[in-house]
């Protein structure tokens, strides 16, 4: 009778903490458009700046200043924030931590060695079909949008956006949530790699088919490393490193042109 005295209160055992979840098809999927839509606000906060500081914008200005070196320099930068933001908003409910659900975790310098070969190949390899279909280097978008930059005094915020903020904010999206959720579904990492692979390559509409077709060749390189590597982290340097060749080589293209 003890044990039932206000003294003694009987001994009671706490439920065990409900395991962390995963966002599945569904879940991943529609989770994944309010990632892409924080990443679009916070680039659209930065056009709709620039268009209020106008004083009678017509559409000759509008193109002109959506298509500025600063401009985009900035809207990518501040997408980084929204797009940090909607995963965190995202993931919470999965009682995952932000770092595990996302894979940020680093991997071993040899799969850092055969990310860096394996891209370093394929890009190569997409250079010498361009020089076999007789398409002309030129700098192209990326050497227009540089020659903005340089004019408007932001070359190097433009850099930081395209090596740094762009690789975040895209890694952590395609190869970050995308795939996690995907990838334990009916579609299994394969899947997974292939259906990111195309999202991040729509993210990408601005260049013609033949380098469309290049950037679905790296996402998937990209994908396999995430798979094979376990490690979100990986892709994000490694994407940036290939951001910052490709802005070294708008570069030396405009120069000369």
């Amino acid at each position: 009778m003890d044990s039932l005295s206000p003294e003694n209160p009987p001994l009671t055992t706490a439920p065990p903490p409900l395991p962390p979840r995963v966002w599945k098809f569904w879940g991943t999927t529609l989770w994944g458009l309010f990632v892409f839509g924080g990443m679009f606000l916070g680039q659209l906060a930065v056009v709709i700046y620039f268009m209020l500081k106008q004083d009678a914008p017509n559409i000759a200005s509008v193109i002109q200043t959506i298509g500025g070196g600063l401009t985009i320099a900035l809207s990518v930068i501040t997408g980084l924030p929204g797009v940090l933001l909607a995963l965190w908003i995202a993931i919470r409910p999965t009682r995952s931590s932000f770092a595990d659900y996302l894979a940020l975790r680093w991997t071993s310098w040899k799969n850092f060695a055969i990310g860096v070969a394996a891209l370093a190949l394929l890009v190569g390899v997409w250079d010498l079909v361009s020089r076999a279909l007789g398409r002309e280097a030129s700098p192209g978008f990326m050497g227009d949008v540089l020659k903005s930059a340089r004019a408007e005094g932001a070359l190097w915020l433009l850099v930081i956006a395209f090596c740094i903020a762009a690789p975040v904010s895209e890694e952590l999206f395609a190869r970050g949530f995308l795939y996690r959720g995907w990838s334990e579904t009916a579609l299994g990492p394969g899947g997974a790699i292939l259906l990111s692979s195309l999202v991040w390559t729509l993210l990408h509409l601005q260049y013609d088919w033949f380098s469309l077709s290049e950037v679905f060749s790296i996402g998937f390189l990209f994908g396999y490393l995430r798979y094979r590597s376990d490690s979100t982290w990986l892709t994000i340097v490694l994407h940036g490193l290939n951001n910052l060749a490709a802005t070294l080589q708008a570069l030396w293209l405009a120069g000369q042109s």
